[in-house]
């Protein structure tokens, strides 16, 4: 007896390795049988991603390399039982059937055990479907639909029905990336975002088994985006800005400077603008579309820097290229008058300029008059006039002194 006990004990792992699998298969669960709570059938789902898969078994005999007859049977809801002689394959190691169609499997194995395997196939197809639901010029309104097979198992013991449990989840994406609000919690998402170019939507459903469902469709944009750039953004007056469209399917432009209602233009690429008055100004961009899409952009601040003057005390024309000029520091100044005068009183330099003249002026290199008699070094006397393009008029004692020109 003891001896019986000890080949029984080394016989049963053997036994219980499942000795039933399914080639190609996508994922195996397992049976619950109410009438059985201990057996565990394995059930093999096979993705249909092509539209004609079919199932395949392969059966081993947990006891040995055989040969062995295999004998096998198909589920048969009339009767209730797996009463369908299906095949039977003589004297093999191994039975492997192709081609099998969704159901339950049973084969008998010829051994010393006269072993019985069970399974069932499922060929499992997810459904999506991708479509456009609504667009408008502010958003995209996309549709979809995801739905899942439903599987049903019996129990050998009484034919009843009993559900293989399945879910389903979506992922929403597009391809170029675009904004698509809770892909995977909305199946018709809606973005206020649309793409600015044109987009291919794909729906992807997933469901338990990990078999998946793809659905797409193009999208052709309509969208329109204000946008430009404007260079520069900041200097002093008289400051010219050169305004650059960027924007995207805009047909017809309202470009508005920010200066006084007349202070627009209708052209894609306006002549630069000039900004006289130090302050700051608010461009609005308005464009519309040949669908009649509208979009603006507003951008808040062209700064025109206020006026400013002041003078140095000292300059050394000397030839150097540094500080050679009698020159005063200036910011949006309109017009400009300077004399110099000599201890003596002599008038050695003077100047009075507006517009091009003011802006290319470089100011007293130290010479009389701007003949090539070079004035002497020591103390001059200046009187500086100015008047800003902000309406401030320099013209006080302040400025009013002396420089020292050194060599």
């Amino acid at each position: 007896m003891r001896y019986l006990f000890l080949i029984i004990a080394l016989l049963l792992p053997a036994v219980s390795e499942a000795q039933l699998s399914a080639p190609g298969m996508s994922a195996v669960q397992y049976a619950v049988y109410p009438s059985a709570p201990a057996v565990k059938d394995p059930i093999f789902i096979f993705c249909n991603a092509s539209g004609s898969q079919s199932g395949t078994l392969t059966a081993n005999s947990p006891v040995g390399a055989g040969p062995y007859n295999f004998s096998w049977y198909r589920w048969s809801d009339a009767t209730k039982s797996f009463s369908d002689s299906f095949t039977t394959q003589s004297g093999v190691a191994s039975s492997s059937l192709g081609n099998l169609s969704e159901g339950g499997y049973k084969v008998v194995i010829n051994d010393s055990f006269n072993t019985t395997l069970v399974g069932w196939i499922y060929i499992d197809k997810p459904f999506s479907l991708a479509q456009l639901q609504n667009r408008t010029c502010d958003y995209v309104a996309l549709h979809g639909k995801a739905a899942i097979d439903t599987f049903y198992y019996k129990d050998p013991a009484n034919g009843r029905f009993l559900k293989l449990a399945n879910g389903v989840k979506f992922l929403w994406s597009s391809n170029p990336v675009s904004s698509i609000p809770f892909p995977g919690l909305e199946i018709n998402p809606q973005t206020f975002n649309p793409p600015l170019v044109d987009v291919t939507y794909n729906l992807q459903v997933t469901d338990s088994f990990g078999c998946i469902s793809e659905s797409s469709f193009s999208y052709e944009s309509i969208h329109v985006k204000a946008d430009f750039t404007a260079d520069p953004t900041k200097g002093e007056a008289p400051l010219k800005v050169t305004f650059t469209d960027k924007s995207i399917r805009a047909n017809t432009y309202r470009w508005e400077f920010g200066e006084s209602k007349d202070s627009i233009s209708f052209l894609s690429n306006p002549e630069p603008h000039i900004y006289y008055k130090p302050g700051d100004y608010s461009v609005n961009l308005i464009i519309k579309s040949v669908l009649g899409c509208i979009d603006s952009l507003r951008f808040d601040k062209i700064e025109v820097e206020p006026s400013e003057l002041n003078i140095p005390n000292v300059f050394t024309p000397n030839g150097d290229g540094i500080n050679d000029n009698f020159m005063v520091e200036s910011k949006s100044l309109r017009l400009v008058s300077m004399e110099v005068f000599s201890r003596s009183g002599l008038k050695v330099y003077s100047f009075y300029g507006d517009g091009e003249r003011l802006r290319v002026w470089l100011g007293w290199d130290g010479n009389v008059n701007n003949s090539s008699v070079k004035a002497s070094p020591g103390v001059y006397f200046y009187i500086v006039r100015a008047f800003g393009w902000d309406d401030i008029v320099y013209n006080s004692k302040e400025y009013r002194g002396t420089v020292y020109l050194y060599r």
